[in-house]
């Protein structure tokens, strides 16, 4: 069954209950200048170092591109990446932004992007500042993305000054715990479209119960 079809129908019975999280990140010890707006820190806010270039890669079954920083970072976000498209929709050309040059930024966590260590996915669409764009239906499998991640990514959903569209590594290079998800999800993007149900109520519960010890 298309997992899309099935979260819109379950969604239609859903009800409008369904609320973000309002968890706050810290930003860190980055330096963004007020005046101009350009990072100027070698580190980005999570901690990664920013890279002069770094690699593409394929996310699953978009054929869409997506440069990020090598290895546990790449592993994770592409896995974001593969679930918005398969569970909530399809990528489209110009959809994913990651790694960049551009210094240029209008919140602190978007330093993030220049270490290869955070996507936005439709940041046209879901823009900083901006917040209640998504369905509750998109949301639980937002929620469920977290949960599975066991809080490795943030969303800018939850941030003070909320971006919707963007996903971030919290933790730095190395982390244990950030090598443990990525190893646990690797075995996972082989497995075939739609094999994931977020809405299903074990997943659901488990889902809240970890919006609730992280908000």
């Amino acid at each position: 069954m298309n997992l899309i079809g099935l979260s819109r129908r379950r969604f239609l019975g859903a009800g409008s209950g369904i609320a973000a999280a309002t968890a706050l990140v810290g930003f860190g010890a980055g330096q963004a200048s007020a005046v101009t707006g350009t990072w100027s820190d070698p580190e980005s806010t999570n901690g990664w170092r920013l890279l002069e270039k770094a690699p593409g890669f394929v996310i699953e079954g978009s054929g869409r591109v997506v440069s990020l920083a090598e290895g546990d970072a790449a592993t994770i976000l592409l896995y974001v990446a593969r679930r918005f498209h398969y569970e909530i929709d399809s990528l489209r050309a110009g959809d994913v932004h990651g790694w960049t040059v551009d210094r240029k930024v209008t919140e602190p966590y978007e330093s993030n992007y220049l270490s290869g260590s955070a996507i936005a996915i439709r940041p046209v669409w879901y823009p900083v500042g901006a917040k209640g764009n998504l369905y509750p239906n998109e949301l639980i499998v937002i929620r469920d993305i977290l949960a599975e991640l066991d809080g490795v990514v943030a969303w800018g959903g939850d941030f003070k000054k909320p971006k919707e569209s963007h996903f971030e590594i919290v933790l730095k290079p190395g982390h244990p715990r950030l090598k443990g998800v990525a190893r646990k999800i690797s075995g996972t993007t082989n497995d075939g479209a739609g094999t994931i149900d977020a809405f299903d109520p074990i997943r659901r519960n488990a889902a809240r119960a970890f919006e609730r010890r992280t908000s």
